[in-house]
């Protein structure tokens, strides 16, 4: 009774469907970021089936090539990734091998289908799997008893030489001193500063993409130029956080549609595959670019 007369009834039951109706905005608000979440998840497993499959299609081009050409299609003996301590017991196996004068060939080889001929002389029936493996570190002995190709992810320029050892630096393949590695996606910016491994500094956004889009052929090309937009603006951003980092030395990874964005910055580009929110995917990439792949034959 008390309450009616004070007006208090009236105002609980407006109280009761205020929080009947934020109930029902919180759950359309859920249900909203959950869809988003899964379009991006679907989004970001569609851009790495699509690397994928181009190094795959990659590979069989290469496969025709060779049968075309009637190269035997020779397998490597063994192919598998080496980081971290993995990756310094190796380079100090190849440091340590020595061999008389002349006795060792290592060459820096660019593009596999354009050998040199010391190469080609070198390896013999193994110089297409080098032409498989480019770009690489070539190394093999003039008895044929080693004969390997390894990834370089700070590539120097193209050599051949003879030596008593391998002719190699540390620096292309592991971390050293101050640089800054960044992943660029058309969703997502990720930069970590580091000191060798050890990251000292990080940055990270995402946006968010049109996903969907509606039938019919204007709202096709609508959303298309809505997303290049979205896409143009978000490289803008990650080039404008590029410009802020601390060092000199920039390594920039991430999908091959982006990548030509950031050549005339960048000291070395990558294609990679990393998912994930930025502080994670930028581990992911930052582990992918310094795996150096081993060919042995």
């Amino acid at each position: 009774m008390l309450d009616d007369l004070l007006g208090r009834t009236e105002l609980k039951a407006r109280i009761e469907e205020l929080e009947a109706e934020k109930h029902h905005l919180q759950q359309q608000l859920d249900a909203e970021q959950e869809r988003r979440a899964d379009a991006a998840t679907e989004r970001q497993r569609a851009e790495e089936q699509v690397n994928h499959l181009e190094d795959r299609v990659t590979e069989l081009e290469d496969r025709v090539e060779r049968l075309q050409s009637g190269e035997a299609d020779i397998p490597f003996r063994t192919d598998q990734g080496f980081r971290g301590e993995r990756l310094a017991e190796l380079l100090s196996r190849l440091d340590a091998v020595e061999t008389g004068p002349e006795g060792f060939l290592t060459a820096y080889v660019t593009d596999g289908h354009d050998l040199p001929d010391a190469v080609r002389e070198a390896f013999g029936d193994r110089a297409p799997l080098v032409s498989r493996a480019a770009p690489c570190l070539a190394v093999t002995d003039d008895f044929g008893l080693v004969g390997a190709c390894l990834s370089v992810p700070l590539a120097p320029d193209p050599f051949v030489e003879w030596g008593e050892g391998v002719r190699f630096d540390r620096a292309w393949f592991q971390p050293t001193g101050e640089y800054t590695l960044a992943l660029v996606r058309s969703d997502l910016f990720a930069m970590g500063v580091y000191d060798g491994r050890e990251q000292t500094a990080f940055h990270g956004f995402d946006s968010d993409l049109k996903s969907q889009h509606s039938k019919g052929g204007f709202s096709q090309s609508r959303f298309e130029r809505l997303r290049d937009e979205q896409i143009a603006n978000h490289i803008d951003r990650c080039q404008t956080a590029l410009e802020e980092r601390p060092t000199d030395r920039l390594v920039v990874v991430g999908e091959r549609t982006v990548l030509d964005d950031f050549e005339d910055v960048a000291d070395v580009t990558a294609a990679v595959s990393a998912s994930g929110d930025p502080e994670g995917a930028l581990a992911s990439a930052f582990d992918s670019f310094w795996t150096v792949q081993l060919r042995t034959m």
